[in-house]
């Protein structure tokens, strides 16, 4: 295929298709396909619930269109899907969206269409689970009437710098002609280049391991944290003293939620027992920083006692809910966690967070957030995300939100000075 005739579908637009049917809009003409009808009405009227992009740069993206209508992906011969590839309750993966975008896209696949797929998946998926469902529905033989690429999205929600045009990316291709055609289709909007890997397996493997390392790392780094909180320590003073050595990873303790960090590795240790193989590290890593919404509970119903403070019916305010800072972005977070063992010791928990949407919240996480915290009312203040407002705050102000002369004021991220809070990880 020439570069000159592209004519792309991004199927799905959410956090990671939006940004990239938005870049790829500037060299080529783009449809951005969602089946949720809420979803393009508002990406038509220029607003992106997301963050992700400005409505300037929707306003100036004209080669893109939007639909919700699958009639309309007949127009393209380049598919790139940006399905969600969750978990399900029991953390096996969940491939549901991904086999459904792929059925969508099978029964719209002409002769010697690309399908390039960036969900992060384990490896083998995109060729075993994914191309019988193309072949299916398209009637089309796999690397004879269409072809597919893999090339995982490496989207950071929230973060202004590290952007889909500024950051390496790795492709893939099913056959030699596909790969050149898929590293060069990136390459014509990535700015910071591409990395073309030897198979798609390869780069299925690269980016889920991606994402398992920094999730072992923090793992270390939190039962770090609970050890030295056992020894009276204060771990971010150990970790910058440890940081003046060059080759020491600057990695920090913390809750490990979203939908990637805390997700991918279970797609790696479910193909890894698939072939029977059952790690060790990865999965322990799993558990220690799913446990660490107890530790931050624990800590603080102790130093509350302490204090002298009544636990039952205490009431705690927890500023922000979503995943990390400065993005409404709330799937898998683990500041649930807290809210649920707080609850448990008989603790009132408030949750006040300006990013999140609140009919989202109840749905999702079972949160009524409170539109404005009371001034002089809570027995403890946990800071459990760093969201631009908060830390612009400060120390100081948060702490009028607590009762006077006897609050305790927890700063889970360490944004705020050693010695303004009671409290840190």
């Amino acid at each position: 295929m020439n570069l000159k005739d592209t004519r792309i579908a991004v199927i799905g637009l959410g956090y990671v298709g939006l940004p990239l049917a938005v870049e790829f809009a500037k060299k080529f003409p783009v449809i951005g396909y969602d089946i949720k009808k809420s979803r393009i009405a508002e990406l038509r009227e220029g607003r992106d619930s997301t963050r992700e992009v400005e409505a300037a740069e929707l306003a100036t993206a004209h080669r893109l269109s939007f639909t919700d209508d699958p009639a309309n992906l007949d127009e393209a011969n380049v598919f790139i899907v940006t399905a969600p590839t969750p978990i399900n309750k029991n953390n096996q993966p969940d491939l549901g969206p991904l086999l459904a975008a792929s059925k969508t896209v099978g029964q719209h696949l002409s002769e010697g269409d690309v399908v390039i797929f960036e969900s992060t998946v384990y490896p083998g998926a995109t060729e075993d689970d994914c191309v019988p469902v193309l072949e299916r529905e398209s009637g089309l033989k796999y690397n004879e009437g269409f072809f597919v690429g893999y090339s995982p999205e490496r989207i950071n929600p929230g973060d202004k710098v590290h952007r889909f045009s500024t950051i390496v990316k790795v492709t893939s291709g099913s056959t030699t002609a596909a790969a050149d055609f898929v590293d060069a289709l990136y390459s014509a909007v990535v700015k910071a280049g591409t990395y073309k890997a030897r198979s798609i397996r390869v780069a299925e493997a690269a980016k889920v391991i991606e994402n398992t390392q920094r999730d072992v790392n923090i793992a270390l780094i939190n039962e770090l944290a609970i050890l030295f909180n056992r020894l009276d320590l204060d771990t971010e003073a150990v970790l910058d003293a440890a940081s003046s050595k060059w080759n020491f990873l600057p990695f920090r303790p913390g809750l490990v939620g979203g939908h990637c960090i805390g997700v991918d590795p279970y797609y790696l240790t479910h193909k890894a027992q698939a072939v029977g193989y059952h790690p060790e590290i990865i999965l322990a890593g799993r558990r220690l920083n799913d446990s660490m919404g107890s530790h931050v509970s624990s800590q603080l119903v102790k130093a509350m006692s302490r204090r002298g403070i009544r636990i039952l019916d205490a009431r705690v305010l927890i500023l922000g809910l979503t995943f990390k800072e400065n993005t409404p972005d709330i799937r898998n977070t683990r500041v649930v966690d807290i809210i649920s063992d707080l609850s448990s010791y008989g603790v009132r928990a408030e949750v006040h967070d300006p990013l999140a949407d609140p009919a989202t919240a109840r749905r999702d996480c079972g949160v009524t957030l409170i539109d404005e915290p009371s001034r002089g009312y809570y027995d403890a203040i946990i800071l459990a995300v760093a969201h631009r407002e908060f830390v612009e705050l400060g120390a100081e102000e948060i702490r009028k939100f607590g009762k006077e002369g006897c609050s305790i004021l927890y700063d889970l991220k360490c944004v705020l000075s050693r010695d303004s809070v009671d409290l840190r990880l």
